[in-house]
């Protein structure tokens, strides 16, 4: 008897610390993320009791919060919601939040450990707990020149400043209202959450920062760098430009877009290969410069590198151990190279920045409940992806483009802009990407950009120039314009 009680007793004793064990896993180890679930009612209901502080474009609010008279208190709504929804993400009831209120939502919360002292405020003046405000460094002229511009196609525009790194313009097309999400109508913002899931052409998808297709012959500038940087290229140099470049251990050959040779005595310049997008010649330096060149001027502009703008954005790459017919095609921006807008714009920004990389950041300031600045962001360097003399060689050659080649669709009168056409092959008889690059002005650069525009058609040069290229030419003008 004395034994079966015994075992009776160690039993109960195991399954007591069994229970505490749970308890402090679920209670500290587990806290955070039991709290942050989506769906934690206990946590919704507790965080919308208190005013959530507002995301600002300079002084105006795209997303802010107002008062209700049903169980969740605040409302969050959403000005211009389709146009800014790439940074501000939504704030719902159901489904949590993305974008900058997820990012950034200690700050609009009021939790943070930077609002301390005025929590302290709070509970001894007896004032209404209130969340901070996030100011993004969006130019509200260059995003609504860039969501007008995409209007009725699917794709993207990223605009950054090459001097900071930080970001004015980050649209997508088609996008979507976050209203329809954050309603306190739940059965409502379940079904438009699905709506949106089932759409074939992806609303929700963040294309500037998500979406990678093959950048096509905007890659080009980063084998012209690759060129330069190497010393044994100059804007200058003659280079082979025949009809059609045939691939190394292989029979097929790779053709101009023009089906045409790229200069007299299938020669030309590097110059002009740039302008005229010259396949062949630059699937010829590709296999002169070498797979790791290229590799590694492309990460000195940020390729296989992830950055947190603080938006997580998808990683472009440059793929690794390339045979010699891979590089020819990857020198172009085909194969498997891939990139998004963000990624483009910051390789045309670092040339207009003396060939300085600099880290892309979307938060320009945090402010406190009574809208004074508690933080302000800081400028960073990423990389030195060229010298400034081979920057400024490059950037002359980008002017080339534009008032010369295939790029004039983005010429600006009084202003000199840089600029690079491409049009990507997405395979398996897809439509193709087409894209463009600028930076303006090309002497004191003060942005730079780049635009996606899928479901280009057939997949000729002039798809960037003719689709894309309009786009970035508003963005250009709606920063210059704002002074």
């Amino acid at each position: 008897m004395n034994r079966a009680i015994r075992r009776i007793g160690m039993l109960v004793g195991v399954l007591l610390l069994a229970l505490m064990i749970n308890v402090n896993v679920q209670q500290v180890l587990m806290a955070d993320s039991t709290k942050n679930r989506p769906g934690n009612q206990r946590t919704v209901l507790q965080e919308y009791s208190r005013e959530r502080g507002p995301i600002l474009v300079g002084n105006d609010p795209v997303a802010r919060s107002i008062s209700t008279d049903d169980q969740y208190k605040y409302l969050r709504r959403y000005q211009d919601g389709p146009q800014y929804v790439p940074a501000t993400g939504f704030y719902s009831a159901l489904y949590g939040a993305t974008g900058i209120e997820r990012a950034e939502n200690d700050v609009l919360a009021g939790t943070s450990d930077i609002f301390f002292a005025d929590r302290v405020q709070q509970l001894l003046t007896g004032r209404a707990a209130k969340g901070g405000a996030v100011e993004l460094t969006l130019n509200a002229a260059a995003q609504t020149a860039a969501f007008s511009g995409l209007a009725g196609k699917v794709g993207s525009v990223t605009a950054i400043d090459p001097t900071t790194g930080a970001i004015l313009a980050l649209a997508t097309s088609p996008s979507f209202d976050p209203n329809t999400i954050s309603t306190h109508n739940l059965t409502a913002a379940q079904k438009a959450y699905d709506a949106l899931s089932a759409d074939p052409q992806k609303p929700m998808l963040n294309r500037p920062l998500v979406s990678t297709p093959p950048p096509g012959s905007t890659f080009k500038l980063v084998t012209t760098a690759a060129a330069l940087e190497s010393g044994k290229f100059t804007p200058d140099s003659v280079v082979p430009g025949p009809s059609a470049y045939k691939l190394p251990q292989t029979e097929r050959k790779l053709k101009n877009w023009t089906g045409t040779s790229c200069g007299p005595a299938d020669k030309t310049t590097l110059t002009n290969a740039l302008a005229v997008s010259c396949n062949s010649a630059f699937a010829w330096l590709g296999n002169q410069l070498g797979d790791a060149a290229i590799r590694a001027q492309a990460e000195k502009f940020g390729f296989n590198h992830s950055f947190s703008t603080p938006l997580r954005a998808s990683t472009s790459v440059y793929p690794g151990e390339l045979d010699k017919p891979q590089t020819a095609m990857s020198a172009i921006g085909q194969f498997d190279v891939t990139a998004t807008s963000l990624q483009m714009a910051m390789v045309g920004a670092s040339i207009g920045n003396s060939g300085v990389t600099m880290n892309p950041y979307l938060v320009n300031q945090v402010l406190g409940s009574d809208l004074k600045v508690l933080k302000t962001s800081s400028p960073s360097k990423f990389a030195t992806a060229l010298t400034p003399s081979n920057a400024s060689a490059e950037m002359s050659m980008m002017v080339n483009v534009v008032e010369n080649g295939t790029g004039s669709n983005a010429r600006i009168p009084g202003v000199k802009v840089g600029g690079k056409t491409g049009t990507a092959e997405t395979g398996n008889g897809r439509p193709a990407v087409a894209w463009f690059v600028a930076v303006a002005p090309a002497d004191a650069p003060r942005v730079a950009v780049a635009v996606t525009v899928e479901n280009a058609g057939a997949g000729v040069e002039v798809g960037g120039n003719l689709l894309a290229a309009p786009i970035a030419k508003a963005v250009i003008e709606a920063v210059l314009n704002g002074q």
